[in-house]
């Protein structure tokens, strides 16, 4: 991102790396959206652990089998205009994470960023508005394109716009 001094890159390129790796894949799911919804919490919504390498929000979804709200902390790109990019990478699994789910059968949701929620709808991209929001999405984190392939899958990107 712009302005990060050589060592936030450091950082960044060390995680993008862990990420990548199998051993993150099998632990992170268990505990990484447990303490990212913790730091949320006890930030008063303003913080989530990955912030520091790439914005992130809180998304609360309405379960697709039972009916129950949903937090997950996802990596997001935010747009002009108040809209965020989310890609339903699951770590690199092969399966898509329950949260695109949820957004694919109850549009409506909340998202929590930097200390103020609001209503969104999403919508999943395709076609020509997948390609060009995943061409952004690679310049900024490259990591997506390694989930791709560890998943064996096409990651969901959605728009979250402000409702």
């Amino acid at each position: 991102m712009a302005g990060q001094s050589s060592g936030g890159g450091a950082l960044r390129s060390f995680f993008q790396w862990l990420s990548g790796t199998d051993g993150f894949a099998r632990i992170a799911p268990k505990i990484v959206p447990q303490a990212d919804r913790l730091v949320y919490r006890l930030s008063g919504g303003r913080i989530l652990m990955g912030d520091q390498l790439i914005p992130h929000l809180l998304l609360t979804t309405t379960g697709s089998k039972s009916g129950e709200p949903r937090q997950t902390p996802l990596a997001c790109w935010p747009e002009p205009g108040g809209s965020f990019i989310v890609v339903g990478s699951n770590f690199g699994r092969e399966n898509h994470p329950a949260w695109t789910s949820n957004l694919i059968k109850t549009p409506a949701a909340k998202v929590g960023f930097r200390g103020r929620e609001m209503a969104v709808t999403a919508l999943l991209l395709q076609g020509a508005e997948r390609d060009e929001a995943w061409r952004r999405l690679l310049t900024n984190w490259p990591l997506y394109e390694r989930y791709t392939e560890k998943s064996g899958r096409e990651l969901r990107v959605f728009r979250l716009t402000p409702a």
